[in-house]
């Protein structure tokens, strides 16, 4: 074997399944067409063993256990946490407590000493934590990514971020949770508007928000779903860096924000001392790169920018790609809990900002995570 094949030879990482229900499909389909040599699905569990057995049979899993099982199996040796979020802690904590690296969904957990306490868990464990978001790791925000490290807008000044809907009712079929404790636009879309500031300027130091519930029951199909959470949340958020941002999540809008002249979601822009960039929604991965900066003329005009990495489609999973290659390279992953604790944290403060009435300085931060190296072959993360 020479260098080059040493340098890129696949991870093949045991992974145990906790969670089968709505988002596991897209997880575990793209893992089984693209990635099957670098994860290893070895294990499925699920509170509903009717639905663990069905995932077991269409991704071929060889095992179905329960969540102790799962745990106590040698062969695991990464949990893939896909459970409700109301048990993201719970299922983490004693992944991590039982020998496994964990990689969960969003968001890392609910409360902000719960994600403290998974953290300090990974680093008594010597064990590590990935989580999603990985849109982060897509080809737009890298290419995003690059464009702000090579200096095309100059320093990051300022951000906008917004995402608007009327609600998850409109094609979730269990949309209740949504507007429960735990639920909510900024706990269930923030973490992916969040990571991908945090990726492209840094972590924050303060908070200001403010947060409504509009409505207090809705509708969906024949039921009514009583609204326990606040549905409208804005936010001010203080870079380390000196920059500024502002972030809105609704459930509460007719229809997202849109730039007419685009005719394009107006999700994310970075506004910088030379030029300002607009980025792809952070979700979908919709929308054009476009960089407005000064010609040879001194004339503003926007360019359309290409992407600097080649397209790979369905991006869900590729986090825990990531991760397993951050294993075996024995560093700290791009998606990774510090991240994940950090932008918990903001949206918790968030919230409180609001309920208190002033500016909250936060506890936790992270270091801005190394951008993807350009030029690599498709699921091959190194360093």
């Amino acid at each position: 074997m020479d260098m080059q094949e040493t340098k890129f030879a696949r991870p093949n990482i045991n992974v145990g399944v906790v969670g089968c229900g709505n988002i596991s499909p897209v997880y575990l389909e793209n893992i089984c067409r693209n990635f099957s040599d670098v994860i290893n699905l070895v294990a499925c569990s699920d509170l509903s063993n009717e639905r663990a057995v069905a995932t077991s049979k269409k991704f071929d899993i060889p095992k179905v256990l329960d969540f102790p099982q799962l745990l106590q199996d040698p062969e695991v040796e990464l949990v893939l946490n896909l459970t409700n979020p109301l048990a993201h802690a719970s299922v983490n904590l004693k992944a991590l407590e039982a020998g496994k690296h964990v990689y969960s969904e969003k968001p890392l957990a609910i409360e902000p000493e719960d994600g403290q306490r998974i953290i300090n868990r990974s680093i008594a464990s010597n064990l590590m934590v990935g989580c999603a978001p990985d849109t982060v790791l897509s080809p737009g925000l890298q290419t995003c990514r690059k464009i702000i490290d090579e200096g095309m807008i100059g320093e990051p000044v300022s951000a906008i971020a917004c995402f608007g809907s009327h609600g998850v009712e409109r094609w979730h079929p269990n949309p209740e949770f949504y507007y429960e404790e735990g639920g909510g636009p900024m706990f269930d879309i923030g973490p992916y508007y969040l990571s991908a500031l945090v990726n492209l300027i840094g972590p924050v130091k303060r908070v200001t928000g403010s947060h409504a519930r509009m409505f207090p029951k809705r509708i969906a199909g024949d039921k009514k779903i009583d609204v326990e959470v606040s549905t409208h949340v804005v936010g001010l958020l203080d870079f380390e860096s000196g920059a500024i941002g502002n972030i809105t999540t609704s459930f509460d809008m007719w229809g997202p924000t849109r730039d007419v002249r685009a005719h394009t979601k107006k999700t994310i822009e970075i506004y910088g001392t030379e030029g300002t960039l607009t980025v792809p929604d952070p979700v979908h991965l919709g929308g054009r790169i476009r960089l407005l900066k000064m010609d040879d003329d001194k004339e503003m005009e926007w360019i359309e920018m290409p992407l600097a990495y080649e397209e790979i489609g369905e991006i869900r999973g590729m986090g825990l790609v990531e991760m397993a290659w951050a294993i075996k390279q024995q560093r700290n992953c791009r998606v990774n809990g510090n991240v994940a604790n950090h932008v918990l944290e903001i949206m918790y403060a968030i919230h409180k900002s609001s309920d208190i009435g002033r500016h909250i300085e936060l506890n936790t931060t992270c270091e801005k995570p190394n951008g993807v190296p350009t030029g690599l072959p498709k699921g091959i993360f190194y360093r």
